[in-house]
């Protein structure tokens, strides 16, 4: 006999897992990771690991110690732990680096009930963090190995000379990643992108955020009379726009809601960048849209069929 069987949804489900999902991600951040060894040297392996390590095993531990069980076979850690050591300087010492893993794993993530319920991305909190509590590490320029002019040595990041209005490298070199940076992994646009198309391609993410983000960035640098190229292919737009504000868990859910968030992430970058005393907004930008992202999803949410407006 047929029944008909009633159940609380979803009830259509897919076989994606946030073990799978997260390997597309370590997956999407490999040709960053590649590129900033080229350009910075093996001590950017060297980052990469204490940070991952480091966030593996205090969720480990913090799973240990509140009696929970274990989740670092999820990958989220991992993830975490690559993107705060593309957030940071080739140079950085290793201990700060710990600090910052200690920040996103245990203060942003699990002390807020663990993968899905904190309330901004770990990886870029652990981010402004640091660059709050050890400026003088996390501003530090590093140059790429193959620069051989002296001037390029010498020189600051493309968005320093932008915000005093000097020349900056030509649109191949930002967009190749030959050029100082404070933040490893965001030197590269070209290896940035290939992440990017590969999670779209594998429905990891939606393009909404990232289109619209940069998007946003781009349309008001020219009004504002920047140059809107150089401003997208500087700094950490394109990390932050690709593989951390389109983080599952502190972005809207509804289409509506992504446009939104995206267009405020914009927003906030540009006039921190072109008006505040910090060159780069990206990473506030987010953090701040993080936390406004449950009442754009309040303002955003369809009515259900049958429901009370």
């Amino acid at each position: 006999m047929n029944r008909l069987i009633v159940s609380p949804s979803p009830h259509t489900r897919s076989g994606a897992t946030t073990q799978k999902i997260m390997l597309d991600v370590i997956i999407a951040l490999c040709p960053a990771l590649i590129a900033a060894v080229i350009l910075f040297g093996t001590r950017v392996l060297l980052l990469a690991a204490v940070c991952v390590g480091s966030c593996v095993l205090l969720e480990y531990l913090c799973r240990l110690l509140m009696k929970r069980d274990q989740t670092i076979d999820d990958l989220s850690a991992v993830v975490t732990g690559l993107l705060i050591a593309l957030n940071v300087p080739a140079g950085l010492p290793l201990w700060v680096a710990v600090f910052g893993c200690f920040i996103a794993i245990v203060v942003t993530k699990q002390l807020f009930g663990g993968i899905g319920q904190n309330f901004a991305n770990p990886a870029i909190t652990a981010r402004v963090i640091l660059l709050a509590s050890f400026s003088g590490y996390m501003t530090t320029r590093t140059v790429p190995q193959n620069y051989m002019a002296v001037d390029a040595i010498v020189s600051a990041t493309p968005l320093v000379k932008l915000a005093n209005g000097a020349s900056t490298s030509t649109y191949l070199q930002m967009f190749l990643g030959v050029k100082s940076t404070c933040a490893i992994g965001e030197v590269s646009a070209l290896a940035l992108l290939l992440g990017g198309i590969y999670l779209v391609a594998r429905k990891v993410i939606k393009p909404t955020v990232p289109l619209v983000f940069i998007g946003t960035v781009f349309v008001l640098s020219a009004v504002l009379g920047q140059d809107p190229l150089a401003q997208i292919l500087s700094g950490g737009l394109m990390l932050g726009a690709i593989f951390m504000a389109t983080d599952y868990v502190t972005t809207p859910a509804t289409e509506k809601g992504k446009i939104i968030f995206a267009v405020g992430c914009g927003l906030i970058t540009v006039l921190i960048r072109f008006y505040g005393g910090y060159p780069e907004g990206v990473s506030f930008a987010i953090l701040l849209m993080n936390i406004l992202s449950p009442q754009i999803d309040k303002m955003t949410m369809k009515k259900p069929l049958g429901g009370k407006a």
